[in-house]
């Protein structure tokens, strides 16, 4: 009798497994009184007509038949699905699970606080630093990590950070050498490997390089629509941009820079932005070696000043006076060209030829080869030829020329005191086809002057209503009395500046006008409260006006002026020009006489120091010319009939050999022993000299 087919039931679950899920089944269960089903199932998403899962497996066969097996599901998920079923279908609590944890975890997703940004910018950026220093061919990307973190919603002082670290990495990484692009030929040519290399990191770097200098320039630019946030940016690009100005001046995208910096002095707001800059093109000035730096800022400024009218804050003029002209180019120069010291060997305006050589054409040929060579070598060694120098040097005179002249043509208020401290600076070094033009221009900017005395004058002696109406005006007054200072040491430094032979026998200037009128000046020179004032040194020396605010005080305009002169030094560089020196000949009696009449007058009223400097200048004055005015200590010899008329304009005028220099003896009872030596010595003087 055969045996029976017996089938072997398999346990699915291991023992225990029921007891644990009638457990917990028992324990989900008896949290039902705090369900609140009608709400839940309210809130759900429906889905209608949903189509049953797809089945991926294939059916087995038992005992009972072939049989569809379903995957295992989870203890938790088995535990949800029977809580759908009981509360509704199982179809619509899948899809709406799915979707509810979805948003619940983007929204519970923890947000890192800004502290923390910060600290993981401050180490990401120091790692790609230390990076690029270690290694900068190996590790070239972690330049684009640094320049990705500018970008996007980044926080503002990630940016920032950003900024600067780069900023600092380029200064440490950049050649000492300009990168020129690559050829066609260079690269398609076959090199070795280590050129290869190295060409790639040049390119790499310099591509990062432009990137980083555009973003500057992004964040530099002015715009009404950008939030207050921004101007932090701007200032930290700003302060970037003047660092790698100075820092890397002969790298590529030089022009960039110095565009960011020249549209900053655009504005006529002074604030501390606009100071960096200035400052920034000043050192650019004073370190410049070549030449070539300060000509491209030069010509961009020149651009700004034409394109802006000339609506531009004075002290932008005043960074010319940091320009290396007076200590290494010796050349004439005017707006339209540039005088040679070479000029005379030329015939007709023309160079003379020179024989040329009989060379082969092998000869020309390594010749050629020989001049390409030696220019690469140049441009390796960064060597700059005086020829070159000078070339630039006398470009960049001729743009401040043009600059200059045209100011005073257009008579632009605010920047004649500018033009005219460049022009008495540079005087010397204008040629002479010039001087005739320039005497005129100079001439009527003393009779403006002057006018503009008279009109002051009138407006303190009219109605009291008129100086209520404007009693907080901020707006600077017009100092015509230093313009006029300037303008005649800029016409007796014409004449100084040339040679003896050529002023003599080509040049023929009349400046009587600019005596005269520094005779006039002498007495209201001497009661000018301001004659020793310097605002770069006295400022601890005078206390702020108790009935003006900080707000309401006006900004001195002759602030940061560099090489700033005193009006009693301008007033003594005048009277040294026309009384001492021989450059325009020797002074006839009436004007030494005069003029050391006055000032004997004007040492009663100035300060000590101004007093000491005035009887030093009639000391050297009378040890040249004593016989010539010995006559005005000795009353028993006058030369003169009438009376002597001490309120003439006119120095020709005044009769002074009909008067006597009493002032002397007032002047040995003076409060400072130094001063009471002085005008004995100027007696002794003129008593062993007549």
């Amino acid at each position: 009798m055969g045996t029976g087919r017996t089938t072997k039931r398999r346990r699915v679950s291991p023992p225990g497994e029921d007891e644990n899920a009638s457990k917990s089944l028992g324990d989900f269960y008896s949290h039902a009184a705090e369900w609140d089903l009608e709400q839940d199932y309210e809130q759900r998403p429906r889905k209608l007509n949903k189509k049953e899962k797809e089945r991926t497996r294939l059916p087995i066969k038992t005992s009972e038949g072939f049989k569809n097996v379903e995957p295992e599901v989870p203890e938790a998920e088995s535990e949800a699905e029977e809580v759908d079923s009981f509360l509704g279908t199982d179809s619509d609590g899948e899809d709406g699970d799915t979707e509810d944890d979805a948003e619940e975890s983007e929204e519970e997703a923890p947000k890192i606080p800004l502290k923390q940004q910060i600290i993981q910018a401050k180490e990401e950026i120091a790692r790609a630093a230390t990076l690029i220093n270690e290694d900068p061919e190996e590790h070239i990307s972690s330049f684009k990590i640094m320049a990705e973190m500018m970008e996007g919603d980044t926080h503002v002082a990630v940016k920032k950070l950003a900024l600067l670290s780069q900023a600092a990495v380029y200064k440490d990484v950049i050649p000492g050498y300009r990168i020129r692009p690559l050829s066609d030929e260079e690269t398609s040519g076959k090199i070795s490997k280590e050129v290869r290399k190295l060409r790639n990191y040049e390119q790499s770097l310099l591509s990062g390089y432009k990137h980083y200098i555009q973003t500057l320039l992004a964040f530099t630019k002015s715009s009404k629509d950008k939030a207050t946030a921004d101007a932090g940016i701007k200032s930290v690009a700003l302060n970037c941009a003047c660092s790698l100005l100075l820092a890397v001046p002969h790298f590529n995208f030089r022009a960039e820079l110095l565009r960011i910096i020249v549209n900053q002095l655009a504005r006529k707001r002074v604030d501390d932005d606009f100071i960096k800059c200035r400052d920034t093109l000043q050192e650019v000035f004073h370190k410049d070696d070549d030449g070539v730096v300060s000509l491209e800022a030069v010509r961009l400024l020149s651009k700004m000043m034409k394109a802006r009218d000339f609506k531009i804050h004075g002290s932008v003029l005043d960074t010319f006076l940091s320009l290396r002209l007076l200590r290494e180019f010796s050349s004439k120069a005017s707006r339209d060209r540039v005088d040679r010291d070479n000029d005379e060997e030329t015939i007709g305006g023309k160079k003379p030829k020179q024989k040329k050589e009989f060379r082969t054409k092998r000869n020309r040929k390594l010749e050629k080869e020989r001049k390409a060579v030696e220019k690469d070598m140049k441009e390796a060694d960064a060597l700059v030829s005086h020829e070159a120098r000078d070339k630039s040097q006398a470009e960049t005179l001729k743009l401040v020329f043009g600059i200059y002249f045209r100011i005073l043509k257009l008579r632009v208020p605010n920047l004649m005191g500018p033009v005219l401290e460049g022009l008495a600076k540079y005087a010397h070094m204008i040629n002479q086809d010039f001087f005739g033009d320039l005497l005129e221009a100079l001439k009527d900017l003393i009779g403006h002057a002057e006018e503009d005395e008279l009109n002051l004058g009138d407006n303190d002696n009219g109605d009291e209503e008129s100086d209520e109406e404007t009693p907080n005006s901020t707006s600077a007054p017009r100092d015509s009395t230093r313009e006029s200072l300037l303008c005649t040491v800029t016409a007796f430094a014409l004449l100084e500046g040339q040679d003896a032979s050529k002023a003599a026998a080509a040049l023929h200037l009349d400046l009587s006008f600019f005596i005269k009128h520094l005779y006039r000046t002498l007495y209201s020179l001497s009661t000018n409260p301001d004659v020793e004032y310097n605002p770069n040194a006295s400022d601890a020396l005078r206390l702020p006006d108790p009935n003006s605010s900080p707000q309401n005080t006006p900004q001195d305009p002759r602030k940061r002026k560099v090489n700033f002169q005193t009006p009693i030094v301008l007033l003594l560089r005048c009277l040294n020009a026309s009384l001492i020196s021989r450059a325009n000949g020797l002074p006839p009696p009436v004007r030494l006489a005069s003029f050391a009449k006055r000032l004997m007058t004007t040492s009663l009223q100035v300060p000590e120091k101004s007093a000491l400097a005035t009887l030093a200048l009639l000391d050297k004055l009378a040890k040249h010319n004593a016989r010539r005015i010995s006559s005005l200590w000795y009353s028993e010899e006058r030369k003169g009939d009438g009376v002597f008329n001490p309120y003439a304009t006119d120095f020709e005028a005044t009769n002074v050999f009909a008067g006597t220099i009493w002032e002397g003896e007032l002047l040995r009872l003076h409060y400072c022993p130094a001063v009471r030596d002085a005008v004995t010595g100027i007696e002794k003087m003129i008593v062993t000299r007549d």
